[in-house]
């Protein structure tokens, strides 16, 4: 009985420690995309470097916890981004204090750009639960072996749908098709990289019975 309990805290722990991660990760992803970086000659968002992360986190919760949970968490983080995004809306509307000097440079970076933010949120939405069904078809339909090819596969398919959600709800309209292509191109490749890095976490759960 002793190590049964045992266990059930440790599966319980193991699983906030995922979740509070995938959590960070994506709101860590958000408050850096507020920076435009221009890197071999493509203009990319810092979240860009941190982001694709949570696809392989959300493969993890999905191996130990299984679908629903992983749908679950999807889009409780993205309730969390929104309400991120309205109390910085709430702060930079405040009155600043006289001596403080920095309430523009805060309203500029912080106060949100309800475009940017609704692409975001839209985009993670989208791509994350796609990314739960092309990896529970992968799982249920062709082999619970090779768990390094369900994250790839999984992550093939919502990585493009992300990239492309998040740029033309962002840009279209605002930017020629010609740059916004530019943007979603230069975007996969970095995820992509990403990805691969990541890939060997899948192997730090266990697997859901």
């Amino acid at each position: 009985m002793l190590d049964k309990k045992q266990q059930t805290i440790e599966i319980a722990l193991s699983s906030i420690i995922i979740i509070s991660i995938y959590v960070a990760t994506q709101i860590l992803s958000d408050i850096g995309s507020l920076k435009i970086a221009y890197i071999a000659n493509f203009s990319i968002d810092a979240g860009t470097f941190i982001y694709p992360i949570t696809f392989t986190l959300r493969d993890m919760i999905h191996k130990k916890l299984g679908k629903k949970v992983a749908q679950i968490t999807v889009i409780t983080c993205a309730g969390i981004n929104l309400v991120m995004a309205l109390y910085f809306a709430f702060v930079a509307s405040l009155p600043s204090d006289p001596t403080w000097q920095l309430q523009e440079a805060y309203s500029s970076i912080l106060g949100p750009v309800w475009r940017i933010v609704v692409a975001s949120i839209v985009a993670e939405v989208v791509s994350e639960l796609l990314d739960t069904e092309i990896y529970h078809l992968f799982v249920t339909k062709i082999t619970t072996k090779y768990e390094w090819a369900r994250v790839l596969v999984s992550n093939a398919v919502s990585v493009p749908i992300d990239s492309a959600i998040f740029a033309f709800i962002a840009f279209y309209g605002n930017l020629p098709l010609s740059s916004i292509i530019s943007i979603i191109f230069a975007n996969m490749i970095i995820k992509f990289l990403v990805t691969l890095i990541s890939v060997p976490a899948i192997y730090l759960v266990k697997e859901k019975k």
